[in-house]
């Protein structure tokens, strides 16, 4: 008999072990149950509290008043009564356009989302004999993803009678760490990881300069190609101009 509803309750040996999960995650959810609970500030009729310290459209302090005066004062000026300081005792509210905020709000955060810095860790394969052609291709990869601001881990692959031969894949990433050493720098020695040789490259710029760097090279080109624009069209209305002062006095006598 179960001591707290009254009920018969089976041994737990005869109670199979999914019945048993599953009695356990009804409770939980008994206990749980009531939804989600929201971020967001309560505001005007949903603050429930016999006063406030109320902060006014401009941001002074109008004191602590009613929270019935509060919500006067909100419809008065056709604003928002919104609870900034929940805990504060009593809460602080502040007279504000709560869509207008939540918008700049939101503007705000997707700024800092495209200002923010990622580290990203570009690989780059190459083999210890690799051809010169292709050695000069995998440097101006390197040599780009630097210049992006992200770490470049180098692997050296070797295969077959080339595993006795490592000295060759030291030099490759040596020679590779002298030709970028203006745009990054070794960040972790060349070391031995089973049959590949790894080496990773930290660029001298941060993430966050390249980024700036790339946007202003963007808006420069842009300025340029409109400039370009602008002075094809004014070439052109200047070309326009002496054929129709030519076409003029030729008119002219037919005209008399």
């Amino acid at each position: 008999m179960c001591p707290v509803r009254g009920i018969f309750r089976p041994p737990a040996r005869l109670v199979s072990p999914n019945r048993r999960y599953a009695a356990v995650r009804q409770a939980v959810a008994w206990c749980y149950r009531g939804g989600s609970i929201s971020a967001e500030p309560r505001i005007n009729d949903r603050i429930r509290v016999p006063e406030v310290r109320l902060v006014g459209p401009s941001g002074e302090q109008v004191g602590i008043v009613p929270l019935a005066k509060a919500l006067e004062l909100a419809q008065e000026y056709d604003l928002d009564l919104v609870e900034v300081a929940a805990s504060a005792r009593p809460p602080v509210c502040k007279l504000m356009d709560y869509g207008k905020f939540k918008y700049e709000s939101a503007m705000k955060a997707r700024e800092a989302r495209k200002n923010q810095a990622h580290t990203v860790i570009k690989e780059m394969k190459l083999r210890p004999k690799i051809d010169p052609h292709d050695y000069d291709t995998k440097k101006g990869h390197v040599v780009r993803f630097l210049k992006q601001g992200d770490k470049v881990k180098i692997t050296i692959m070797f295969r077959g009678r080339e595993q006795s031969r490592p000295e060759l894949g030291f030099r490759l990433l040596q020679r590779l760490a002298s030709d970028v050493e203006d745009l990054g720098f070794i960040e972790s020695n060349p070391k031995q990881d089973g049959r590949n040789m790894i080496m990773v490259l930290g660029p001298h710029k941060k993430k966050t300069e390249a980024m700036a760097e790339a946007r202003e090279a963007q808006a420069a080109r842009k300025a340029g190609r409109q400039g370009s624009t602008s002075d094809g069209e004014s070439e052109g209305e200047s070309a326009e101009a002496p054929a129709a002062a030519a076409e003029a006095p030729g008119e002219t006598p037919s005209e008399a």
